[in-house]
């Protein structure tokens, strides 16, 4: 118990730097700003939910107590929050319902089915969401508030010239107010998306994880996520705080789809020739299309929800039945 608590300790001061380091404005602090939730994430999955619970709460008092609160709060719900939360759902698990008993003199521990990757993705997106709206919050209490700021944001980006120049460039920094609660989201989830990996990773690699290490190609997300993406999609078209939250959990939604259509595709690939050859040359592309391929991915993602195309590939993947003697 004690050795517990003073990793949570230690992993909340980690987090609680890393977090507050933004404040000096050095390049490197934005390195440090996007690992925050790993120390969180790696004392959650190594030595359960209660040490991240405890090194977040010491993190935030302690953040709250130099910083006050416009440091504190943001920590809270873009950091140690879902470094708990997704923590205590990565553990969760019961025994499975086909695990029957075993035979022999010693019983071999019950197979366990553990809380599904799928959702998982889920609640990522939701954080990422979460996150965003947060910040835009900050900025203004309402959509002409929080877009004028944005804009005088972009405006002293780009400088002085395209304050006086004329409508095209308005017109772009019109488009770029539009999907910034989008990108917004899409990095904030990935961000989170990174972390939880390289914690499991950590964890894994330490011996200290707390569950197996899940098949990554057979992740699928509930059936009624594409229903909450038509209607986030549908509301993209309203106006004011209701349109840049459909935006954002539309962009969070369309990302979970995306690597669920790289699930796919590293299931239908499975047995090819040159196999890792053509996954690298995709991830490449990926990267090098500066991230539109990743629509794709999502329709592929979305396709494979409807039609199922990884149960139809592993279906005829089966050997044949053996004839009857």
């Amino acid at each position: 118990m004690m050795t517990m608590i003073l990793i949570a300790i230690a992993a909340g001061f980690a987090s609680a730097l890393m977090f507050a380091s933004i404040i000096s404005g050095a390049l490197i602090s934005l390195l440090l700003l996007y690992f925050t939730p790993l120390p969180l994430m790696v004392a959650g999955l190594g030595w359960g939910p209660l040490a991240a619970t405890i090194g977040g709460i010491g993190a935030a008092t302690g953040l709250g107590a130099i910083f006050g609160l416009p440091i504190c709060i943001p920590f809270v719900v873009m950091m140690a929050l879902p470094a708990w939360w997704l923590g205590h759902l990565a553990l969760l698990g019961r025994p499975a319902a086909d695990a029957g008993p075993s035979e022999g003199a010693t019983p071999a521990p019950p197979a366990m089915e553990w809380y599904p990757i799928g959702r998982l993705l889920l609640w990522l997106a939701g954080f990422g969401t979460l996150s965003t709206m947060a910040t835009l919050l900050t900025l203004g209490t309402d959509a002409a508030t929080i877009t004028e700021v944005l804009r005088g944001a972009l405006l002293r980006v780009l400088g002085p010239r395209a304050a006086a120049s004329g409508n095209e460039i308005q017109q772009r920094i019109d488009v770029a107010l539009m999907i910034l609660p989008a990108a917004f989201a899409i990095s904030a989830m990935t961000m989170l998306m990174l972390n939880f990996w390289l914690a499991a990773r950590i964890t894994a690699t330490s011996g200290r994880l707390r569950r197996s290490w899940p098949d990554l190609r057979s992740t699928e997300l509930p059936p009624m996520t594409l229903a909450a993406l038509s209607a986030a999609i549908a509301f993209c078209f309203s106006s004011g705080l209701l349109a840049m939250l459909a935006h954002a959990v539309t962009a969070a939604l369309l990302l979970a789809y995306a690597l669920i259509g790289f699930a796919v595709l590293h299931t239908l690939t499975v047995g090819l020739k040159g196999r890792g050859l053509w996954l690298a040359c995709t991830y490449t592309m990926v990267v090098l299309s500066g991230g539109w391929l990743i629509v794709a991915m999502a329709a592929l993602g979305i396709a494979d929800a409807i039609f199922g195309f990884r149960q139809r590939f592993l279906h005829n993947k089966r050997p044949p039945p053996l004839p009857a003697s």
